[in-house]
Parts: structure tokens; sequence; C-alpha cells
């Protein structure tokens, strides 16, 4: 049996053996004479004394130089010497940390790209320019490295390249261009109808229309009422000027109808009034309430953008987007005039009129498509009846 002394006593031995132990003498490692040297120290001078390879990269972002990590056996060479002899360590190339400072070194040139993009209000459009993106050829930068580092090389070159982003801002100034615009004049000294006109173009002004999605003035310009900033001025109802809240907002939505007519938008909902109007021809009127609507629908590939304002005695609306190679004009003709019933005579305490008489009008309307300067299409938007308007006339009362 072996006594617990003797295995304490055994393994302080094979400690000192292997771990504070010395070189045999007269050993030669790598050409370095080491014979005699503790093992730690003849290790820490084998390994100073080996040429480590170095490879200085050139970047866009500045030089980097790259030293190999190396694996070795020199503490198995020096514990295992024997007297006299001579002995070479095998050096190991770490690959894997070279590859990691190549990796780091391409992230830290490389750049994501950026589309432009545009904001677009009811004061136009603000463009933000694309950011290029700086792509490194982390493979080839490898490949490179590990053949200069076996042919003797001393530097290697970082490849980079620029990729444009999927949308420049080139792209969005050409998709954002103007359709068409239109314009109606109204009178500016009717305060109340000019405000209603000029507060229905500035909550459209602004309006994004996606492929394919519609457009709805009611939900757009919303409730008609005082809450909500709206005046009284006349409206039609049912064949009469009256005052009503809101008064004028038809000339706007007529307006943003003419300028979505000649941008080639599709009309999905359109309504005239009860009677003509003096502002565009017939059938070219769109005619709004709480019960009609005026919906447009984007045709196009692409967003279409609404801007409108009201100034000077004019509401003018422009439509932008991306230009299809076609041409739209808007034209009416008048079929046939209804004329008013006869005039009206009510007494009273002067001599005026109370309700000047308007004929009926029944007429039709089309949109008109022209490429390369030839008409191509003739499509017919609507086919309407105006009612007519009796005049009232008050005449003074005979005294007798």
């Amino acid at each position: 049996m072996i006594k617990a002394g003797a295995l304490l006593l055994a393994g302080s031995f094979f400690f000192g053996i292997f771990s504070g132990g010395k070189v045999k003498p007269d050993v030669t490692v790598d050409g370095i004479e080491v014979g005699g040297m503790p093992y730690s120290a003849a290790i820490e001078m084998i390994r100073a004394h080996h040429v480590r390879e170095s490879l200085r990269i050139n970047a866009p972002k500045g030089s980097f130089c790259a030293e190999l990590a190396y694996s070795d056996n020199a503490e198995e060479v020096v514990r295992r010497a024997r007297r006299g002899g001579t002995y070479f360590v095998n050096w190991r190339r770490d690959w894997a940390t070279l590859e990691g400072d190549l990796l780091a070194l391409c992230n830290e040139n490389a750049r994501s790209g950026e589309n432009a993009r545009l904001v677009f209000s009811g004061h136009g459009f603000t463009y933000i320019a694309e950011r290029d993106a700086v792509v490194c050829d982390y493979f080839g930068l490898v490949a490179d490295a590990v053949a200069a580092l076996r042919a003797g090389g001393e530097e290697v070159t970082l490849r980079t390249r620029t990729e444009k982003p999927s949308v420049t801002e080139e792209m969005l100034r050409a998709r954002t261009r103007e359709l068409a615009s239109f314009s109606t004049r109204y009178n500016a000294s009717n305060t109340s109808r000019s405000h209603n006109i000029a507060l229905a173009a500035e909550l459209i002004s602004g309006t994004v229309i996606a492929p394919g999605e519609e457009f709805s003035f009611n939900e757009c310009v919303g409730a008609r009422t005082k809450a909500r900033g709206f005046e009284e001025a006349p409206v039609i109802f049912d064949g009469e000027f009256v005052q009503g809240v809101g008064g004028g907002v038809c000339q706007a939505s007529t307006t943003l109808f003419g300028a979505a007519l000649r941008a080639g938008l599709d009309v999905v909902e359109s309504h005239p009034h009860s009677l003509s109007v003096g502002y565009v021809p017939p059938s070219q009127d769109a005619m709004v309430s709480s019960a009609s609507d005026l919906k447009l629908k984007n045709p196009y590939p692409y967003p279409v953008y609404l801007a409108g304002r009201a100034e000077g005695g004019a509401v003018t609306f422009t439509v932008y987007g991306m230009p299809d190679g076609k041409r739209y004009r808007v034209e009416s003709r008048v079929l046939c005039t209804l004329d008013p019933p006869e005039e009206k005579i009510v007494e009273g305490e002067e001599d005026k009129i109370l309700r000047a008489e308007k004929q009926g009008i029944s007429s039709e309307s089309f949109r008109l498509v022209y490429e390369n300067g030839a008409l191509v299409g003739r499509e017919p938007l609507r086919r309407d009846t105006y009612a007519c308007v009796q005049g009232v006339r008050e005449v003074k009362k005979a005294l007798f």
C-alpha cells in the first residue's frame, strides 16, 4: 500500500519537473541557446524571437496593420528536449484571428444606403437626397491577404464599390411633376363664401392618394359646421339660393374636379347642382353635400399629390404625379335650353327684382384624351339637366 505521504512527495516531484524545472543543458531551439534555462523563460525567449508576419491593409478610412496570431508547440519542445539536442518549434498561423480583423475593417469601411425621401404638405415638396451604399469585398480581401502572406507581400488594398439605392431624388422628382392645374374665379368681396372656399382648399392641400386608392371630398374636408370654422353663405338648395353653413364649398369641389379630370384621375362619384353655376361650363360642376360626395381614384402606379390654394378671388387645385405621356381636356355641350315660366309679379313697397329668372339647361360633358398630339379617346363623363328658375318681380303697390 502507498501511503498518503508518498503520494504527496511524488506529486511534488512531478510538479517540479513540469512546472518549475529547467531545460536540459546544451539545448538549441529555433537556433536559440536555451539549455539550463527555466522552462517558462525558455518558452518566452523562443516566442519573443519568432518573426511574426504582419500585413498592411489600405482602406478608404485609412491603413490598418494586421498581425497574424500563432499557435505553437514550444512548451512541449522545451520540456521534452534532451541534452545537446537541436529542435525546432512548429508554428501555425491562426487565420481565424486575421479573418476577424479583416471583417472588422470591412464593417468599419462599409456603409448602408438610404433611399431618397420626400415630404409633401400644403406648402409643397421637400426632397431628402439618397445616400449611396458602400460595399466591401470581404472575401476578396481575405483571398488577397492569404496570397500576399504566402508570397511574402507586405500590403493589400480593400476593394469597395458604391451601390445606388432603389429610390433616388431624381426618381422622386420625376414622380412628382405637375399633371394638371385648374382654377375658377369667385367674388372676393363675399367674405364668408371666400372664407369657406379657402378653408376647403386648405384642408385638401397636402393630400396624398396612393396607387389604386380612392379620395373622398367629404372625408377629407369633413362636416361643414360652424364648430369646424365654416361660415354661413349662399348655397343652392332645392332649386333655390338660400343661406347655409359652408356655402361656397361646392366651388372648391368643382375646381378640384376640373383639375382631377385634366390630370387623368378616375372619377368614381360626382353630382351636378340642381341649378347651373357660372364658374364652370355645364356638366363640369361637382356638387357636394352631406348626402353627395366627390370621389376620385388614382389609376397610376405611383402616388398623386393634391395642392390647393384660394387667394385674390381665385381658387386653384394642382395635381402632381408621374405623367403617363397623355394629355387630357374637358369639353361640354349644351343639348337644349329650357325657358323659365313667366315672371311672377308681387306687390310691395318698391319696384325691384326679387329673384332673377334663369334658363334651364340639358348638357353633357366629355374628357378628351391626347397622345403624341393626336386625339385617342373621348370619354363620356355626365349628362345633366339643370332646372330653370322663375323670376320674381316686386312692383310698388298702387295707392288709391
